[in-house]
């Protein structure tokens, strides 16, 4: 995969004052710099223990609510939004959660330069950016070439969980990874939510309006 394909496009939003102090006073103490150096994830958490990537955490508050659930994993969040990596520092302060930590950087190239071979137990991509229009679906983050390394970067037996409100990217999806030799699908097509999955208040005002929501579940062979 070449460096040059990105994960995402940077729309930077309104970045609050709390957000902006989180991100001057928190981020050094729980981000990890971007670097073209192999990151030993027991080092950096201090223990060793499933590791687990988050791509794209948005506002954070699924990623936050997860490692306080499970103290038992660690958590790696990858996100390029200033707003949402300064929420988050604020609810691991807040929470006082040491089994997280944020890059914030594309995810194409901490994957490609910084992660180890089969060093994640799993990876959750939680409502990625559906690019609805047929001329944009190119943008979308699930593609071949991505899946191809995030199944490199996945021990046996990990996990690769999508979800999606969008079906023909549901359907995408699951194309996409039913094409990698790599993984297998834990269930016949669609999975149902896991309790590890918390809904966000997002989700859930589309629950409420009728719209559904795809969770894309795929095992390492």
């Amino acid at each position: 995969m070449q460096s040059t394909i990105r994960s995402f496009v940077l729309r930077q939003g309104r970045l609050s004052n709390a957000q902006r102090r989180a991100c001057e006073t928190l981020l050094p103490k729980y981000g990890i710099p971007f670097s073209q150096n192999r990151l030993d994830l027991d080092q950096v958490f201090g223990r060793q223990t499933s590791k687990i990537l988050e791509i794209g955490f948005g506002m954070g508050e699924s990623t936050a609510a997860i490692a306080q659930r499970y103290p038992e994993n660690d958590y790696l969040g990858i996100e390029v939004h200033t707003p949402g990596v300064g929420s988050l520092l604020n609810q691991i302060e807040k929470l006082e959660l040491t089994n997280l930590r944020i890059i914030q950087h594309d995810a194409v190239e901490v994957l490609q330069y910084m992660l180890p071979t089969e060093c994640l137990k799993g990876i959750h991509i939680f409502f990625p950016d559906p690019w609805p229009k047929a001329k944009h679906h190119k943008r979308r983050l699930i593609q071949p070439a991505l899946v191809a390394r995030l199944g490199e970067h996945l021990e046996p037996g990990g996990y690769l969980h999508i979800a999606t409100d969008w079906e023909d990217y549901a359907i995408q999806i699951l194309q996409v990874l039913n094409q990698q030799s790599q993984l297998i699908n834990t269930v016949p097509a669609y999975a149902p939510r896991p309790a590890y999955r918390p809904l966000t208040k997002f989700e859930q005002r589309g629950l409420k309006l009728g719209h559904d929501v795809w969770d894309i579940i795929f095992a390492k062979k």
